[in-house]
């Protein structure tokens, strides 16, 4: 058997120097939009740790009245709706306190 020799091909194309301007702006309007929609991702990151922190200063405030309500009442079972008092039941019966 004889061996056969590959010929090589030559590409007599000249390469690329530069993508198309449609391709450009394509690519640019991309990452241009990546680029805003992280932005927004921060700013949306910054306002939620701003209202977690925000939370947790009302939960601190809530517990201070409730133990204002305990402190006065006794207790600080209190309808939210209405102002009811919801005092603890003791031996079957509502423990009225004036």
């Amino acid at each position: 058997m004889a061996k056969t020799k590959k010929e090589k091909l030559v590409n007599l194309k000249p390469k690329a120097e530069k993508i198309t301007n449609e391709q450009l702006e394509k690519v640019q309007s991309t990452v241009n939009n990546i680029n805003r929609s992280q932005l927004e991702i921060g700013s949306i990151e910054l306002r939620k740790h701003e209202m977690m922190h925000n939370i947790a200063g009302l939960r601190d405030e809530l517990t201070l009245l409730q133990k204002e309500f305990e402190k006065e009442y006794g207790t600080f079972d209190i309808n939210i709706q209405n102002g009811t008092i919801n005092y603890p039941k003791e031996n079957g019966e509502v423990n009225k306190e004036d």
